[in-house]
């Protein structure tokens, strides 16, 4: 038995000080005597500079690593995120805790609200941050948004966003959590950590100790979560190899999932820039064994390669897309190979749910002003639901896979007996509507016409994204692939169509919407 008082270490903040007192309370309740004792770091003491231009690594911990070093603390309490990946000799991490919610979020002031906008955030916002990560995706999803540099405790960002110093404010969804603040002034919007990717180990804390000291090591056992330490290894090993720090525009998350054969797997995601970078490279990895996972990730990123780069669509400058791959040198062209017919809305039937599978049927659905009463909206993915927020409608079903049965069968489970109107292509191929076991529920209504044109010129390209199976169609009537190109097909139905044309290799983005499209063309734009 540990009969010692143990001395924690922490910072001063109430965050610092909630993190503390919870490991106190969870030895308390094991039957250990705890005091805490306030440090104050450097990242405390130095407010008006951000991350990024302070020098050196662990400005929010080399103090309380100095204290463990000179036996003023036995126990130090970090924001596991906040810590060096190397720790200073005689030292070791010898807990972590449970993980809180690893995502960032969005505090915004509700005067600043736009449902119109990605993120429900207006036009041209000015959003406060210090993090580079955090910034350069920030501008990948958005370059309109003006960033400002943003320093301080939670409470004090906080206070700062409701003196009305920002349309918006950046924060660890885990410190807002933990410190339970009233946010119903300002409008939540948490970011999906696989699109918006959290910095390695956000959202857990690390316990740290002298190496010697071995039965304080057998007291943290009662609070280490093994599993989590496992996936936030992986994390911080990509992060060790890029030789990186809290200044370093690198996000990592890791869960464990399943593949598509039902086979346990490691899924990480990365969003990875170099300090001059404007937006990042995203890149998402599966993996059966955690061996070498983080050597193979860096390893591929080291090797991507900037090329020339084709999507059968419109592309303008700030989208994401363009955003990303033009930082890292890529050449990028969208060209739509198709245009579209309206067919005219003459009624609209009743139903219980609206399904779009596509941002043309959006469209052309909600230009003709259609008179809609109380229906439920589901979108295909997120690019769909991005478009029907466009018309002020939030989706309230977003399919989750590539694989539109996958989807369709989700969708008719949600929808139960309810009716569903599709608003579709004429000729659509109903991947959707033909997982209902109960035909009656389905009604279609055609919104629009494909026209496919086979004589635009097409710029060179050694990645062609093919998004739809007309827009295939119509590039095999002028054109062929090489052998030395690469192809990208947007779902299973266009992947079919490709096959038709010869085409036994594609690869299949892991979402349908831009971050999947990126992660696909930076899996194989490689050496």
């Amino acid at each position: 038995m540990f009969s010692k008082q143990i001395i924690i270490g922490s910072r001063g903040s109430d965050l610092a000080l909630w993190q503390a007192n919870f490991v106190k309370d969870k030895l308390a309740q094991a039957g250990y005597d705890c005091v805490i004792k306030i440090i104050k770091t450097q990242g405390d003491k130095i407010q008006h500079l951000s991350f990024d231009k302070m020098e050196g690594k662990g400005f929010f911990t080399k103090e309380l690593e100095d204290a463990l070093l000179n036996e003023s603390i036995d126990l130090a309490v970090h924001s596991h995120k906040d810590l060096p990946t190397i720790s200073p000799e005689n030292l070791c991490i010898a807990a972590v805790s449970e993980r809180e919610d690893p995502a960032d979020i969005l505090l915004i002031n509700k005067n600043a609200l736009d449902t119109r906008q990605a993120w429900n955030l207006k036009k041209n916002a000015c959003v406060g941050t210090s993090s580079i990560r955090r910034k350069t995706q920030l501008f990948a999803f958005r370059n309109d948004l003006q960033l400002q540099d943003l320093r301080g405790n939670v409470p004090t960002r906080i206070q700062k966003l409701r003196e009305g110093k920002y349309d918006a404010i950046m924060l660890a969804a885990a410190g807002v959590a933990r410190l339970q603040f009233n946010l119903d002034e300002f409008h939540v919007e948490k970011l999906d950590p696989r699109q918006f990717v959290p910095a390695p180990a956000q959202g857990v804390l690390a316990l740290q100790i002298r190496e010697s000291d071995k039965a304080l090591a057998d007291v943290l056992k009662v609070i280490h979560e093994p599993e989590v330490a496992q996936k936030i290894d992986i994390e911080r090993k990509v992060l060790n190899l890029f030789d990186g720090g809290c200044q370093l525009p690198l996000g990592v998350y890791c869960e464990k999932g399943f593949n598509v054969e039902d086979i346990p797997v490691y899924r990480v995601w990365v969003s990875k820039a170099n300090p001059t970078d404007k937006a990042p490279i995203f890149s998402y990895y599966e993996k059966e064994t955690a061996e070498h996972l983080a050597e193979d990730i860096v390893s591929h990123i080291h090797s991507v390669q900037p090329c020339r780069v084709f999507i059968s669509r419109i592309l303008f400058p700030g989208q994401l897309l363009h955003s990303s791959l033009s930082s890292q040198g890529f050449e990028v062209n969208g060209v739509s190979l198709i245009s579209f017919k309206v067919i005219p809305i003459k009624s609209l039937p009743e139903s219980d749910w609206i399904f779009f599978s596509s941002k043309h049927a959006v469209d052309n659905f909600f230009k003709q002003n259609p008179a809609l009463t109380n229906q439920k909206i589901g979108a295909i993915g997120k690019s769909t639901a991005d478009a029907i927020r466009k018309f002020g409608k939030r989706a309230e079903f977003i399919g989750q896979s590539t694989d539109t049965k996958i989807i369709g069968r989700q969708f008719a489970s949600r929808a139960g007996n309810g009716k569903v109107l599709f608003p579709i292509a004429k000729g659509s191929m109903r991947s959707v509507q033909n997982q209902f076991v109960k035909k009656d529920q389905v009604i279609d209504l055609p919104v629009y016409e494909t026209i496919e044109h086979n004589d635009i010129a097409l710029p060179q390209a050694d990645i062609l994204i093919f998004t739809s199976p007309s827009n295939v169609n119509a590039f095999f009537k002028n054109h062929l692939v090489t052998a030395q190109q690469k192809v990208i097909a947007m779902g299973g139905a266009t992947e079919a169509e490709l096959r038709k044309h010869g085409i036994r290799k594609c690869t299949l983005p892991n979402s349908f919407d831009d971050i999947g499209i990126l992660q696909a063309v930076y899996k194989i734009a490689t050496h």
